[in-house]
């Protein structure tokens, strides 16, 4: 089993013990809680990020694929609008070409590839990191800007949310393993590991649209307020 940037994979009974403490981590996490201390959406980012490298989520998602579908998705869904929130677009950005690149990512690192090479190499799996949480900022940053029509915006929002319960979908009914990352540990937690990869693949089918639910009614009643004004 390959020791990711996280750590070996741990067993249950050694999981509440499974901090990252990488000084370097940790310092940047403090600068950027620093730099956006005066947002509460930054400071809010900062911590949904403290719990995906810092916290035992961290090491487990070393272990199974499931964990690190949830990993993925702090990044992807919940971090990258809170950081978007916090530092605001300021021109009318458009919205296609960073869906399409944020996709074409996603996608791109769950080839089984892509994704064992990322869990066996530090650098690589902070280029997987770093890339995911990009494109979701200029995304989120280009959905969240004013001066779009309320449609659009909402719209980009369902998209996100398909593509993502798509490629969700395909991992639950996919036939066999696909991530030789996850072969072995799962079992350590009572999963066989197409059952860990099916599970991974239903939280992003199911449970990952409540961020983009929560994105879509933060719109909508942006664009709401803004209809009201403009009678006033």
């Amino acid at each position: 089993m390959p020791v990711t940037y996280c750590g070996p994979p741990p067993v249950p009974a050694d999981l509440s013990s499974s901090f990252n403490l990488d000084p370097v981590l940790l310092l940047a996490l403090f600068a950027l809680a620093i730099g956006l201390r005066r947002d509460k959406a930054g400071l809010a980012a900062v911590a949904v990020l403290s719990i995906a490298f810092v916290s035992p989520l961290c090491a487990l998602s070393a272990a199974l694929f499931s964990a690190r579908v949830v990993h993925h998705i702090l990044l992807v869904a919940v971090a990258a609008p809170l950081l978007a929130m916090a530092l605001p677009s300021r021109g009318r950005a458009g919205i296609t070409v960073p869906f399409v690149a944020s996709t074409a990512v996603l996608w791109a690192w769950h080839l089984p590839a892509a994704y064992d090479a990322a869990l066996a190499s530090v650098p690589l799996y902070w280029v997987m990191q770093l890339s995911l949480l990009g494109t979701a900022i200029v995304f989120w940053r280009a959905v969240l800007a004013e001066g779009r029509s309320l449609m659009d915006r909402l719209g980009f929002v369902v998209a996100a949310f398909a593509q993502m319960g798509l490629l969700g979908a395909l991992l639950t009914f996919a036939p066999g393993p696909l991530y030789a990352a996850h072969l072995f540990a799962p079992l350590a937690w009572g999963m066989t590991p197409l059952q860990d990869q099916a599970l991974g693949g239903l939280i992003m089918w199911v449970p990952a649209g409540i961020p983009y639910a929560v994105a879509a009614v933060v719109i909508a009643r942006q664009g709401w307020a803004r209809l009201k004004a403009t009678r006033a």
